[in-house]
C-alpha cells in the first residue's frame, strides 16, 4: 500500500498577520470575443459562450511581455496603496510561466519599476495555477515575523503564447493578464492555508518545453501546453471535498461564515459543477472567468482585487481563497481581512 502524505499543516501556533494595502491589474488591450473563437475552430456561432460559459478574453501583443504586464499592475497596486516603488523591501513573481527561464521575473519586474539598482529582494515562486496563493503565504508569514515591511506580490501570464488549437480544451478558455498586490503589517490575519499535490497526475497537465529535459531540440509540439481537462477536474474534484473540509477546520469557520469566495476560474462549466457540490452560495463567489477566461496564475489576484474593488471583500469579512492546479495540486486559505 503506498504511503498517505498529509497535506502541509496550517493551523498557525499565533495570528499570521498582513494588510491588503493596494491591490491592481493589467489587461491586454486586444479583446477576442468568443464568436472569433468559434470563427476559428469552425464552430457554429455561439458554441464556445454555450459550451464554455466565456464570451471574451484578452490576448497580449508582442510588446505586452510577461513583466510589462506584471510591472502595469504593480504600478496599479501601488498607487492603490498610495506608496512608491522604493518603499518595497521584496518583489515575489508567482506566475504560472516565467517570461524566461533566467532570471527569474521578479528580477525582469523590479528592473521595470526603476529598482534595478536597489539591492532589494526579488524572486520567483511557482506552482502553476496556485503561484498567487504559495508567494501570498509566503509574504504575509514574512511580514508577520517582521522579516519584510513592504511586499508586491505580482502574477501574471501569456496563455496565449502556447496554446494547442487542435485541443480546444486546452485552447479556447485561457486569457492573458496580470495582477498584483502590496502587503503590509495589518490587523488582517491568515487563518488557514492548505496545500496538496498528487503528483501521480502529473501528465493531465503539462508543458514539456523549456526545461533541461528536452533542451533546445524539443518538437515544436512540446512547447505547446497540453491538458485533459475532463481528467483534470475528476482528479481534483475527488479530494476537494476533503480538502475544503481540512482547510475550514483549521480556520475554524463553516462555509455560512465566508463573506466570499475567490476561485481559481479554471473554466465556467468546471466552477458552476464544483460550486453546486461543494454548496457553496453562487452569490457569494467572484467570477472573472466569463470576461477573462482563465489567466492561470494571474487568475486568482484579478478576482481579488475586483472583490476588493466591488465591495464583495470588506473589512472584517472572512474570505476563501481556493484553486486547483497542475501536478495535479489543490491549495486554499481562508484569510479574515
Amino acid at each position: 500500500m503506498m504511503p498517505h502524505l498529509k497535506t502541509t499543516p496550517t493551523r498557525a501556533p499565533s495570528p499570521i498577520t498582513f494588510s491588503i494595502a493596494g491591490s491592481g491589474i493589467y489587461l491586454p488591450r486586444h479583446i477576442l470575443p468568443s464568436d472569433e473563437i468559434d470563427n476559428r475552430l469552425g464552430w457554429p456561432a455561439g458554441q464556445c459562450a454555450q459550451r464554455y460559459g466565456l464570451t471574451q478574453r484578452h490576448i497580449a501583443a508582442p510588446d505586452e511581455t510577461t513583466s510589462f504586464m506584471a510591472a502595469a499592475a504593480a504600478r496599479a497596486a501601488l498607487q492603490n496603496a498610495d506608496m512608491p516603488p522604493s518603499a518595497l523591501d521584496l518583489i515575489i513573481g508567482a506566475c504560472g510561466v516565467m517570461e524566461q527561464p533566467i532570471p527569474s521575473t521578479a528580477a525582469l519586474v523590479q528592473n521595470r519599476l526603476g529598482l534595478g539598482q536597489s539591492g532589494g529582494a526579488a524572486y520567483d515562486v511557482n506552482a502553476t495555477c496556485l503561484s498567487f496563493v504559495q508567494a501570498f503565504e509566503l509574504a504575509v508569514m514574512r511580514i508577520s515575523l517582521g522579516l519584510a515591511r513592504n511586499v508586491l506580490v505580482f502574477s501574471a501570464d501569456i496563455a496565449s503564447a502556447a496554446l494547442d488549437w487542435s485541443n480546444p480544451d486546452a485552447a479556447a478558455i485561457f486569457g492573458d493578464g496580470a495582477a498584483a498586490v502590496v502587503l503590509t503589517a495589518g490587523p488582517s490575519q491568515l487563518l488557514a492555508h492548505r496545500f496538496a499535490t498528487y503528483g501521480a497526475g502529473h501528465e493531465i497537465c503539462r508543458l514539456e518545453g523549456g526545461g533541461t529535459r528536452l533542451g533546445v531540440h524539443g518538437a515544436a509540439a512540446q512547447n505547446l501546453f497540453q491538458m485533459d481537462g475532463a481528467q483534470a477536474f475528476r482528479y481534483a474534484a475527488r479530494h476537494m471535498p476533503a480538502f475544503l473540509a481540512a482547510l475550514l477546520d483549521d480556520a475554524g469557520c463553516r462555509l455560512d461564515d465566508l463573506a466570499c469566495v475567490i476561485p481559481h476560474q479554471a473554466s465556467g462549466p468546471a466552477l458552476a459543477r464544483e460550486i453546486a457540490r461543494l454548496g457553496i452560495d453562487p452569490a457569494r463567489v467572484v467570477n472573472t472567468y466569463t470576461r477573462c477566461g482563465n489567466q492561470i496564475a494571474a487568475s486568482i489576484p484579478t478576482a481579488l482585487h475586483h472583490a476588493r474593488a466591488n465591495g464583495q471583500l470588506k473589512a472584517g469579512d472572512r474570505a476563501l481563497i481556493i484553486g486547483t492546479s497542475a501536478g495535479i495540486s489543490l491549495g486554499g486559505m481562508v484569510v479574515q481581512i
